[in-house]
């Protein structure tokens, strides 16, 4: 298959790597096989570059993310339960694994709906950045359905218990402007200004070095559930090895010489 043809497309400028999920003729629904293999393949390949500093995530077409398939979603409880299990594991769950052990901060740029397992999606990300066409649903109760995808886990980290609950258990479509004052995206932007911003936020961590941006937001990932005795001794020890980079030297350097750093992921 060709690139253009890839369920997600992987463009990487510089230190900028922008992956599109590219199926816009199904609202960019991520629970087929093709689109979790695409994605987890993404980050894995994106871990194993040291010139990856930042990542942003968008939709093709008017969607950001429809979450699954319904019309393949119709033929699931032909399965067994002990199948359908598997089905989960073995499928769009590796997604929120794929995403949480991205080593590199992720925006997302929210294009337009992002509903259910999109929802979710966006609320994996480090950041998320909508346009004014974009709208968010927990909407698995609609279908009598449950966050099958881990949307238990993240939404109310992103948003607060009682704002999750609000919304899982509704399943109403939360506008742009209302996930801004819920903190659900730190900003709301204009379409046709939506990747041009996303850009430039990136442009701002790209400009941080490497080895310092993934440790942070390895910390902020273990500070989430680790006590804080045990985040202090892996951060001591993150920050002995912190303090031997050469990028930590030319910092140093620049900013005793009042003069821009250059740094080289050393």
């Amino acid at each position: 298959m060709s690139e253009a043809n890839s369920a997600v497309l992987y463009q990487k400028e510089n230190h900028l790597v922008t992956l599109t999920l590219n199926r816009p003729e199904i609202h960019n629904a991520i629970s087929d096989n093709e689109m979790v293999e695409a994605i987890v393949e993404a980050t894995s390949r994106i871990n194993a570059d040291r010139e990856v500093k930042v990542v942003i995530l968008t939709g093709a077409g008017k969607s950001f993310c429809a979450g699954g398939n319904i019309k393949k979603m119709v033929n699931w409880s032909e399965q067994s339960p002990f199948d359908l299990r598997q089905t989960y594991l073995s499928g769009i769950q590796r997604i929120p694994l794929a995403i949480y052990n991205l080593e590199v901060p992720i925006i997302a740029a929210v294009n337009g709906p992002a509903i259910g397992a999109g929802c979710d999606l966006a609320c994996m990300c480090d950041i998320r950045i909508a346009s004014e066409k974009a709208s968010f649903a927990e909407s698995f109760v609609k279908l009598g359905i449950i966050p099958g995808d881990g949307g238990a886990w993240f939404l109310p980290r992103v948003v607060g218990l009682s704002r999750a609950n609000e919304m899982a258990f509704t399943g109403e479509a939360v506008s742009a402007v209302q996930a801004l004052e819920w903190g659900l995206v730190s900003r709301v932007v204009s379409p046709e200004n939506l990747l041009e911003e996303a850009r430039m936020l990136a442009a701002k961590i790209a400009a941080n070095p490497g080895h310092a941006l993934r440790m942070t937001k390895r910390l902020i990932r273990e500070g989430q559930h680790v006590k804080l005795d045990t985040l202090l001794e892996l951060s001591a020890a993150m920050q002995a090895l912190a303090h031997h980079t050469a990028d930590h030297k030319e910092a140093l350097a620049a900013m005793l010489e009042k003069r821009p750093p250059i740094f080289t992921g050393q």
